[in-house]
């Protein structure tokens, strides 16, 4: 019996990655920043400079209190400029395009123009309670996640509308673009949703909560679920736990990967820090 070439690309494929994720995985920490970044919720890379921002909360998630700022830090964890942006109330998501920066913020979202280090927009989301997570695909149009709601609504071409809501999708927080697909994380696990006509599928089960989520490749991700458990996740075999720091009390909150560096970056919430890791 022949076997074609291209059945035996594929066997073997599967079996790297079968190989691959059959091996032990750790984070090896790198580096910590001091605890000045308070409530720190998000981390967001900027290649152009390869500085990192990050939302930081300072106070009650749900409070317009006005105590919210985005900090400035290098990719080495030191602090560039503390309060990069102020005058926010509890933000949290972050996305970039076009060297802006697009941040959730309770009930609105946040554009910032990254030359000026200046807000420039705030767009109001109707019947919004909890605005987490922020994906953008290459059109610019921006996905923003309500945990609260369960609704996905979208700023396209300076309006907002609810995208998505429906049953299955509970709890979305984590977001990101993955070719034609929006990846959701949610209560239930790992959802892809077609761009073009909003089909689902269910990709990834019984992860837990997730709060951020990133792609190693198109079957593989890291997801962490807030409360200091970090896991890489795919469709077919059981979780493999990389760090649990619950009974530490240290939260791990919508963390960035760096893919060429495999580092993973890790907002600590009430421990207001962030800690960077290497994936090995």
């Amino acid at each position: 019996m022949k076997i074609k070439k291209h059945h035996l690309l594929i066997a073997l494929l599967y079996l790297t990655f079968s190989t691959l994720f059959s091996q032990d995985f750790t984070l090896q920490k790198l580096w910590e920043t001091p605890d000045v970044l308070t409530t720190s919720e998000s981390v967001c890379y900027y290649p152009d400079d390869h500085s990192l921002f990050i939302s930081c909360i300072n106070g009650n998630p749900v409070e317009k209190d006005g105590n919210g700022f985005i900090a400035k830090i290098s990719i080495t964890g030191e602090i560039i400029t503390l309060n990069w942006i102020n005058g926010l109330n509890a933000p949290k998501g972050m996305g970039l395009h076009n060297n802006f920066l697009y941040v959730t913020d309770i009930d609105e979202v946040v554009m910032i123009d990254i030359s000026a280090s200046k807000i420039i927009k705030k767009t109001h989301v109707d019947d919004a309670k909890f605005l987490n997570d922020i994906a953008i695909d290459n059109d610019g149009n921006v996905y923003i996640s309500d945990m609260a709601t369960n609704k996905i609504h979208i700023l396209k071409n300076d309006k907002v509308e609810t995208w998505l809501e429906n049953s299955e999708i509970v709890g979305p927080n984590g977001l990101l673009i993955s070719g034609k697909d929006l990846v959701v994380g949610t209560k239930k696990g790992i959802f892809h949703v077609r761009l073009s006509d909003k089909k689902f599928w269910h990709m990834v089960k019984n992860t837990g909560g997730i709060d951020g989520i990133k792609m190693i490749d198109e079957q593989h991700y890291i997801i962490s679920d807030w409360s200091g458990k970090v896991q890489l996740v795919n469709m077919e075999r059981e979780p493999i736990e990389l760090l649990n720091t619950t009974d530490e009390g240290i939260n791990a909150a919508d963390f960035e990967y760096i893919k060429n560096k495999h580092w993973v970056i890790i907002p600590t919430f009430s421990d207001n820090r962030v800690v960077a890791y290497e994936l090995r």
